[in-house]
């Protein structure tokens, strides 16, 4: 099953980097092509039904089948591949199926973030940011026990977070938003994550840049801080 995979991709989706984790976690062989979703070719738009990625096409016989949507891809290499990321136990798979869409939950809400017109917005978005990763944190200091989501056995939660936390590696960059303040389990998870080789490896070697530049072009209340950041560094070194 794993020869032939590629997986359809664009530099900074986050739920892209998702399936990118859990194929690696699985030692599984994959190509990786990558779109431009402001361009979309017209063979990529003929095989994605919603116009996005991921997509991941399998081959079968000697035709291709392609799946899409993250939770599906992730869903059908639990089904297909050895060395399983979710737990045996189905109470268990309910529930970090659940923080998975609570993951995905974040991500929206993330994009409201760095979307946000006004300060106000932003402050409000950012409130709101901080009180979802609150929920995070009481969650995992009622069950944690390790360095992982469920402990010492690194899952397909711990595959949506890594992507998520990569975000306030640029966030933090920008500025200090506080959104993960007073959250040391969060904090201690977020670089756990960050020194995972499948999460490290799921982005280009640009990806700070990318997404910098992405963020800078919004037209929002956090490009504008980007902006004037650019316009004082100049006269910083130069004082």
């Amino acid at each position: 099953m794993a020869a032939g995979l590629i997986l359809v991709s664009h530099h900074l989706c986050p739920y892209v980097q998702r399936a990118a984790i859990s194929l690696a976690e699985k030692g599984v062989p994959f190509e990786r092509v990558n779109v431009d979703l402001a361009d979309k070719p017209d063979w990529f738009r003929a095989i994605s039904p919603l116009g996005k990625v991921p997509l991941l096409r399998v081959p079968r016989d000697d035709a291709e089948e392609v799946i899409f949507e993250s939770a599906v891809i992730l869903e059908f290499l639990e089904e297909t591949e050895a060395d399983p990321l979710h737990p045996a136990d189905p109470l268990m798979r309910a529930r970090h199926r659940a923080w998975i869409e609570f993951g995905s939950a974040i991500l929206n809400a993330i994009g409201r973030f760095y979307s946000a017109p006004d300060e106000a917005a932003f402050f409000r978005e950012s409130k709101g940011l901080s009180e979802m990763f609150g929920r995070v944190e009481a969650e995992l200091a009622a069950r944690q026990s390790g360095p992982w989501f469920a402990g010492d056995r690194f899952s397909l939660v711990d595959a949506v977070y890594g992507p998520i936390f990569r975000y306030f590696d640029t966030f933090d960059r920008i500025g200090d938003f506080g959104i993960l303040d007073g959250k040391p389990l969060i904090k201690a998870w977020r670089k756990a994550l960050s020194e995972r080789p499948s999460v490290k490896q799921a982005v280009g070697a640009d990806y700070p840049q990318r997404l910098h530049t992405f963020l800078r072009a919004k037209k929002s209340y956090l490009s504008e801080i980007i902006r004037l950041q650019a316009i004082a560094a100049p006269q910083a070194r130069s004082a």
